[in-house]
């Protein structure tokens, strides 16, 4: 379901990213025609495909289906949100057409897709822009503000109770009680835990010596399956924070701490604060391989910044011939403006035009 009160402020930030002169789509369009908006008409194909992985991007995935198959009778699409782990290691078994991930391949597992891709090799193709929101539950703290090196003790275990002075001294004007703190992590695989454990790696170095990886590898806390679980166990939970996509605590009715960004700016987690930290993001793969690096020490004004780049791991060849069309049909229409735009109120930042465009070219070049 849409979150319609982002509506005014994701039309900003589409705006400011895109460079589109207006908001919203022609949901009138004909069968088979693209939207206004949309740089190509809906490429359909019929069949039946299967994916998996990030939870992350459940929502988008979910919107991407209900359009294209709206458009293009006779398919079938399944995406079960399994988590990136799992996404990755049943493209890698052949069980997932392509799969989703919250951060691009590791090294280790580059080979093994690639074994998957005859004649090819697996690209990582950015879709969207999922902002992490800093959630907690604590009863008569409203507006909570926290720099990364306070985050990197909460959730390293160092700080262990809500009124301890690191709070403090990012709160001066709030009432924090003795409480407990509570630090929820994902108990599943997570690409989502690899970016916030990269965001504090890359900002709170003294503080968290954990390094980054999709397995949680700090000692203590609570643990909860894929982001469905964490919003709700912060949801039922005096004293918890943690870290999940911004649709999640949006839909759960969360609270959301501001983070200090690289400018000392206490930044609001809104669309066009993610849109403007993604603006400094750089591509590093290579050809239609399009992994990103973000900078967690954005320095834009008003940047918030803890994004996460939620990736399809897709083979650039050896496609089985039945599947080839559909994976390019619905990941054109995924990567087309007209795409794009469809997540903004579904608590997601849009593509940079620029990478977007980058992304519509590796998916028309998929053989």
């Amino acid at each position: 379901m849409k979150l319609q009160r982002h509506g005014a402020i994701a039309c900003l930030a589409l705006t400011a990213v895109l460079g589109l002169s207006a908001c919203g789509s022609d949901n009138n369009a004909p069968s088979g025609t693209a939207a206004s908006g949309s740089a190509a008409a809906a490429d359909c194909a019929t069949g039946t495909l299967n994916a998996q992985g990030s939870s992350a991007q459940k929502n988008a995935m979910a919107e991407w289906i209900k359009a294209y198959q709206q458009k293009c009778a006779g398919t079938t699409i399944n995406y079960e949100p399994s988590g990136s782990g799992a996404g990755i290691q049943a493209f890698i078994a052949g069980t997932a057409d392509f799969a989703g991930s919250d951060s691009a391949l590791k090294p280790e597992e580059q080979p093994q897709a690639d074994a998957k891709c005859v004649g090819g090799q697996a690209l990582n193709l950015p879709m969207v822009i999922g902002p992490v929101a800093i959630v907690y539950n604590v009863g008569g703290v409203d507006n909570l503000q926290l720099k990364p090196a306070t985050l990197a003790q909460i959730f390293a275990g160092k700080v262990t109770k809500w009124d301890d002075p690191a709070i403090k001294a990012d709160n001066p004007d709030a009432k924090l009680p003795s409480t407990a703190i509570q630090a929820v992590h994902r108990s599943d695989e997570s690409g989502t835990t690899d970016n916030f454990t990269k965001y504090l790696s890359k900002t709170a170095e003294a503080d968290w010596t954990f390094g980054n990886a999709k397995a949680w590898k700090a000692p203590g806390g609570v643990g909860a399956a894929k982001s469905d679980g964490v919003a709700s166990k912060v949801k039922s939970t005096e004293g918890t924070i943690s870290y999940v996509e911004w649709s999640y605590a949006e839909n759960s009715g969360l609270k959301k701490a501001k983070v200090q960004n690289g400018a000392g700016e206490w930044a609001e987690l809104t669309a066009d604060s993610a849109g403007k930290a993604i603006a400094g993001a750089k591509i590093e793969g290579q050809g239609n391989d399009l992994k990103m690096s973000i900078d967690y020490n954005t320095k834009e004004a008003g940047a918030y910044p803890i994004v996460l780049v939620t990736y399809e791991i897709v083979c650039s060849k050896g496609l089985a011939a039945d599947k080839l069309p559909l994976v390019k049909g619905l990941l054109t229409h995924a990567a087309s403006a007209e795409g794009q735009q469809d997540l903004v109120e579904l608590g997601y930042a849009p593509l940079p035009d620029s990478v977007r465009a980058k992304v519509e070219t590796a998916v028309k070049s998929l053989a």
